[in-house]
């Protein structure tokens, strides 16, 4: 057949806007997005037309055009973020939206957020009130702190307090603590934005007392103790406790600030993980200014938290860039969601997916391995279906160090190879997002959910189909 005759068979827009299909769609995405598509769909036709090597592929596009449209317009509307699975083993995996909140949490979410709420209104007065109100007595009953508040990371608030406190002087920091927390943002980047002096004292293994005893000045404004959460420097090492520090700072009257990183409230050690410094322990320490995330150990949304002495938050809390860096409803509302669990001491572990995530012990985790197994076979998914040990981690730069036994379904697929699988499993419906090993599909099943379990194994189903 002739090109020109293919191209004649393409309908005009106009006229196809007024076929059944069409209107159906209009009524479900508006006129103008359907418009928009059939033109898009349209245009798509007359290049596969000319490039088409056979009249019959040219023909099948031209009799597929309003199924194409529908195909672009459920394209154009669907989420670009989606629901995965997390089946890396990496609890706080930072390209998978760090820590989840759970179901419960989010139902009570939905139910404030989809209407209005008392964000920043006194309701006890009938006044203008602040949003900080909401979880400021929760974060200083938990801490032992004197105030509180919320910027929309943990940079953003290491930032805003030496705006605040150290602006047009020196900061004295450990050359071991000069951390970069990813994506080349670190912390001499974080000093010279807040328009203070980073003074490195020390070296990267071995900072001593009388390192900053000796750098302190009349220029000094404060100094800055930085938690390294993303790695460690072992062996022939040594730091200045935070406490001692404290009392070096209050003794010639500057503020004493300490960056957690990741941020604990409990301890660690109760899930048989190392010790790490929980919040509670730099405020009694004696540090004016802690800051630390909300999404990486406390378990709750993207946020930086700041707590300490309330003249030193007063004084940030009327900082032009405080505004700037404000979270939104949906942030408020989650951390205090969050932080509610903490109040149940002998709950909280298990309330918080982070943490139960974190201290669920292996024996747990190959049985729910088992089972995910088992009703793979059943399905007769065509690979070769084991359960192995593994080990995860925290991730998140968070604990680098710890790793956590564990228990892993793997698949060795018959019909491709475990790269192609894996590329197949991150097309699907609901995603599913692996490890790769010794040319199989890993899941570790320390990330997933039993309740994940059926929709994982339809999906593999799909994958392999």
């Amino acid at each position: 057949m002739d090109k020109n005759e293919l191209y004649r068979n393409i309908p005009k827009v106009d006229a196809l806007l007024e076929r059944e299909s069409m209107t159906a769609l209009a009524g479900r995405y508006g006129r103008w997005l359907v418009t928009e598509a059939v033109r898009e769909e349209t245009e798509a036709l007359r290049r596969t037309i000319r490039d088409a090597a056979d009249d019959e592929t040219a023909l099948e596009a031209v009799r597929g055009l309003e199924q194409a449209v529908e195909k672009r317009l459920e394209a154009l509307c669907a989420p670009r973020v989606r629901k995965v699975i997390n089946a890396t083993g990496t609890v706080l995996h930072t390209n998978l939206g760090r820590a989840p909140i759970s179901r419960e949490q989010a139902e009570k979410l939905v139910d404030i957020v989809t209407g209005y709420s008392n964000l920043e209104y006194d309701l006890e007065n009938a006044r203008r009130g602040e949003r900080y109100a909401h979880f400021e007595s929760l974060l200083c009953r938990l801490t032992g702190a004197e105030a509180a508040m919320v910027v929309n990371n943990n940079a953003a608030a290491a930032l805003l307090t030496l705006s605040t406190l150290a602006k047009g002087g020196e900061v004295l920091t450990s050359r071991g603590e000069l951390v970069e927390i990813g994506g080349k943002f670190r912390v001499p980047d974080v000093c010279a934005q807040s328009g203070a002096t980073l003074r490195e004292v020390g070296t990267t293994n071995k900072t001593h007392f009388s390192d900053y005893e000796e750098a302190i000045g009349e220029d000094t404004k404060a100094i800055l103790k930085v938690h390294t959460s993303n790695y460690r420097i072992v062996g022939f090492t040594e730091s200045v406790p935070a406490a001692e520090l404290a009392e070096l700072a209050h003794s010639r009257g500057v503020p004493m600030i300490e960056d957690l990183g990741s941020g604990v409230l409990v301890d660690l050690e109760q899930l048989g993980l190392d010790h790490e410094p929980t919040v509670q322990e730099s405020v009694r320490a004696g540090i004016d200014v802690v800051c630390f995330s909300g999404d990486k150990l406390l378990g709750g949304p993207q946020a930086g938290i700041v707590v300490g002495k309330k003249e030193y938050i007063q004084r940030m809390k009327r900082h032009p860039l405080t505004r700037a860096l404000r979270v939104d409803k949906f942030t408020v509302t989650a951390l205090e969601l969050v932080l509610l669990e903490y109040l149940k001491k002998e709950m909280t572990v298990q309330n918080i997916p982070v943490l139960r995530m974190i201290g669920e012990k292996r024996p747990s985790v190959q049985a729910r391995a088992e089972k995910l197994a088992a009703m793979l076979r059943a399905g007769g998914l065509r690979a070769d279906v084991a359960v192995a040990p593994c080990q995860s981690q925290v991730g998140g730069g968070s604990l680098p160090l710890e790793r956590l036994d564990s228990a892993a379904v793997t698949l060795d697929p018959w019909d491709m190879s475990a790269s192609a699988l894996e590329h197949a499993m991150l097309r699907l419906t609901v995603p599913i997002v692996p490890r790769v090993a010794e040319d199989k599909v890993v899941l570790d099943m320390r990330t997933v959910d039993e309740s994940e379990l059926g929709l994982v194994a339809e999906m593999l189903g799909e994958a392999l189909r």
